[in-house]
């Protein structure tokens, strides 16, 4: 059985039986579980982002739809609406868009009533008339990566070969078009040396094009960890794909076991989504790290989240705005 790693990916994650989001819910952002998110580790991002809606909804009032992108545990969430109190939380509808049922229903048990569950995101605008303050927080590293290593003549594409148990890299001619290509800036980045391996978040890409056309007014939210290029690949010749299986992160040909018991996840290049974001019409209004937009709502906050040296910096923030 031969497949490309975005499909192996795809596959890992997201299989509805014996995916990792199908099966390992309990180790999905938990402080015993495979790996921790900022929103079970403090309340200190919800906080910040509900500054943030305070103040977006005070220059569109118009605008009372809540929508959270892949919500986990819905720790995020509840901070959030406890955050804003009960009168400002009465006053907002709440959609949350969760494709995991075994995630949707711990965050039933989590949240209660009140909340509108959907499956996709188009699906949660066209219930919110298309306006909507939208907010996700390490979303898009879970989405299938393409990934490619630089050869001496081109980039070739990582295929997956599966024997006898055993799991291992072949290369194959990047299938891309040069209108294609050109999505992509590290593909024509000069200075990458050959074996340089980088990820290729196409399904973002897809993803994005998708719902925005169904998205007229409000605001929106990404965090999620990775940089801008060349940044993100500095002392990374293998790329930036791992694995987290309790708290260990692994690498290599560590990624390819225990599939559907471990995470696979790869940083975001920025570059990228910044500029297919614009593409899509919307109006940029930040973007820095996760210590910067947590400072700018919530001025008094300490510890690892403002840490630029730790998550503070490693995580960037985005806001996007459509008027």
């Amino acid at each position: 059985m031969t497949e490309s790693f975005a499909v192996f990916m795809a596959r890992a994650l997201h299989d509805p039986e014996r995916g990792y989001y199908a099966r390992r819910t309990r180790g999905i952002g938990g402080i015993r579980g495979d790996f921790a998110t900022a929103a079970t580790l403090s309340p200190i991002l919800g906080q910040a982002i509900t500054a943030w809606l305070k103040k977006a909804q005070s220059s569109m009032p118009d605008v009372c739809q809540v929508i959270e992108v892949g919500a986990g545990n819905g720790m995020l969430m509840q901070t959030v609406r406890k955050s804003l109190g009960w009168w400002r939380r009465r006053r907002l509808a709440w959609h949350i868009v969760e494709t995991s049922v075994p995630l949707r229903e711990q965050q039933r048990q989590r949240l209660g009533d009140g909340i509108h569950w959907h499956t996709s995101l188009e699906a949660a605008l066209q219930a919110s008339g298309g306006q909507a303050f939208i907010y996700h927080n390490e979303l898009l590293d879970a989405f299938p990566a393409r990934l490619v290593q630089k050869q001496e003549d081109d980039w070739q594409e990582v295929f997956l070969s599966h024997e006898s148990g055993i799991t291992r890299e072949c290369l194959r001619p990047l299938a891309l078009t040069l209108e294609e290509r050109s999505d992509f800036s590290a593909l024509t980045h000069a200075a990458f040396r050959m074996g340089q391996k980088v990820e290729l978040h196409a399904s973002v890409r897809d993803w994005l094009r998708t719902w925005t056309p169904h998205w007229q007014r409000g605001a929106m939210l990404t965090v999620d960890y990775g940089d801008l290029l060349p940044a993100l690949y500095h002392r990374r010749p293998g790329g930036t794909v791992r694995a987290y299986l309790m708290h260990q992160r692994l690498e290599g040909p560590s990624v390819y076991e225990n599939i559907g018991r471990q995470d696979i996840t790869a940083d975001i290049n920025f570059t990228d989504y910044r500029f297919w974001t614009a593409a899509c019409g919307m109006k940029e209004a930040f973007y820095g790290s996760q210590a910067g937009f947590i400072r700018l709502h919530h001025p008094d906050a300490e510890g690892p989240m403002v840490d630029p040296e730790g998550a503070g910096g490693a995580f960037k923030a985005l806001v996007h705005e459509k008027t």
